[in-house]
């Protein structure tokens, strides 16, 4: 059987390495914690805790907020196959 995934409208944000971005972040994800990981400073990374756990994003990857104010992390390339601006 095949399955067409229902119309959402989600909230999310890009992760970019840059003071304001993080900042937009921050707000956006509320009151968790904001962790980004700078062990190699060429490449930080983004830990966001999920339903499912400890998520690790790269910058470029999306920040989602699910229905129920749940965060997920979704890499780009699937993300915009995924999901389009809603005007």
């Amino acid at each position: 059987m095949e399955y067409r995934k229902k119309t959402t409208v989600i909230e999310a944000i890009e992760f970019q390495d840059n003071g304001e971005r993080i900042a937009k972040i921050s707000d956006f994800i509320g009151d968790q914690d904001l962790r980004i990981d700078y062990a190699d400073p060429g490449s930080p990374v983004i830990k966001i805790k999920t339903p499912v756990g400890i998520m690790t994003g790269n910058v470029g990857d999306y920040i989602i907020k699910g229905m129920n104010g749940e965060l997920y992390l979704c890499k780009k390339d699937i993300f915009e196959k995924t999901y389009e601006p809603v005007k």
